[in-house]
C-alpha cells in the first residue's frame, strides 16, 4: 500500500460516525491501515488542509463539494457518509412564537449555521414551496450550539436546526418545529461525503480502496443497527448516551449514488449556487483500473 498512516478530518456530530466505527472495530485495521481522526470545525474549512497535504482525507458536505468544484477545485468524492431523514434538518422558533408556518418567515430572520450552504438550500425550497423566496428572509450565521440562545434573545425569529440540537432546543426552551426541511424537493437529500484532492487519490489507489472498503463496511453496520450509533457518539462528540439513544437520525448509505448525489447539483443550480450545469460523476473518484 502507498500509505498506511492517514489523517482524516471529522466533525464532532454524528454524520461521520462510520470512521469511529471502522476504527473501534478494526476494519481499518484488517485493511492495513492507521486511521488518526483529526477534529476539523467545517467541511469547507478542511478544503485548506487537503490541498496542503495536513489532511489525506476528510468529512465534507456535499453544497460545499460541488460549489467548490464549479469553482475549479480539484477534488473528488470518494465514499458516501450521511443522508437526510425526516424531522432532522428544522426549522424551529420559540414555544411563544408568533409564526406558524413557513409563509409567516416572509420579512423574518432565519439563522443558519453556514451561509450559501446546505442549510440556505434547504430552507430556500421550503420557501418556495410556500410561495417565497430567499429574498424574502435575512439569512444570518450562528454556530448550531448557540443557536438557541440567540433565539430566545431576539436575535433572530428561527433557525435552521439539526440534532442533538433539535432536542437539546425542544427540551430547554420548549422550541417547537416550524418544518421539517428535507420533504418535497429536498426529500432525503444527500448531506454530506469523504473527500480527497484529486492528486491524492491518483497518488494512493490502494489507499484510496482500503480505507473505501473499511469505511463501507461500517456504514452497513451503521444503518442496520442503530445500537452501533449510540455506542460510538459519546465517544467524539459532546452527545452524551441519553441524547444518543432518543435523537432523530438520518441514513448511512454504503455507496456513493452518482444519480442522488446529482439531485444535490441540480437543486444548486436551480437556486443560483452553481453557475453551470454540474455532472457529478465527474466527481466521483473511479476506483483503480475502472
Amino acid at each position: 500500500m502507498e500509505k498506511t498512516t492517514i489523517k482524516v478530518g471529522a466533525l464532532p456530530i454524528p454524520d461521520p460516525v462510520s470512521l469511529y466505527i471502522a476504527q473501534a472495530k478494526g476494519f481499518f485495521k484488517e485493511e492495513g491501515l492507521t486511521v488518526e481522526p483529526v477534529t476539523i470545525v467545517g467541511g469547507a474549512a478542511a478544503l485548506p488542509q487537503i490541498e496542503s497535504g495536513a489532511l489525506d482525507l476528510s468529512q465534507t458536505n456535499y453544497v460545499s463539494t460541488f460549489v467548490a468544484v464549479g469553482a475549479g477545485k480539484k477534488i473528488k468524492l470518494i465514499a458516501d457518509m450521511y443522508q437526510a431523514g425526516p424531522d432532522a434538518f428544522n426549522i424551529m422558533v420559540a414555544k411563544d412564537s408568533p409564526i406558524a408556518s413557513v409563509a409567516d418567515l416572509k420579512g423574518r430572520t432565519v439563522m443558519v449555521n453556514t451561509l450559501n450552504n446546505v442549510g440556505t438550500l434547504a430552507v430556500t425550497a421550503q420557501l418556495k414551496a410556500a410561495g417565497l423566496t430567499d429574498r424574502d428572509v435575512t439569512f444570518v450565521e450562528k454556530p448550531f450550539p448557540d443557536m438557541g440562545n440567540a433565539i430566545v434573545s431576539g436575535q433572530a425569529d428561527a433557525g435552521w436546526i439539526t440534532e442533538p440540537f433539535i432536542t437539546a432546543n425542544q427540551s430547554q426552551h420548549g422550541f417547537r418545529t416550524l418544518a421539517d426541511t428535507m420533504t418535497g424537493q429536498t426529500a432525503n437529500l444527500p448531506i454530506a461525503g469523504w473527500m480527497a484532492t484529486e492528486e491524492w487519490t491518483q497518488k494512493h489507489p490502494k489507499t484510496l480502496a482500503a480505507f473505501q472498503r473499511a469505511i463501507s463496511k461500517a456504514q452497513q453496520l451503521a444503518s442496520s443497527d442503530r445500537k452501533e450509533i449510540e455506542a460510538m457518539l459519546p465517544t467524539y462528540t459532546k452527545i452524551d448516551a441519553k441524547t444518543a439513544s432518543s435523537i432523530t437520525l438520518g441514513t448511512y448509505p454504503s455507496e456513493l449514488d452518482a444519480s442522488r448525489l446529482q439531485k444535490v447539483a441540480d437543486l444548486m443550480l436551480e437556486y443560483g449556487y452553481l453557475k453551470s450545469p454540474l455532472d457529478v460523476k465527474s466527481v466521483i473518484a473511479q476506483p483503480a483500473g475502472g
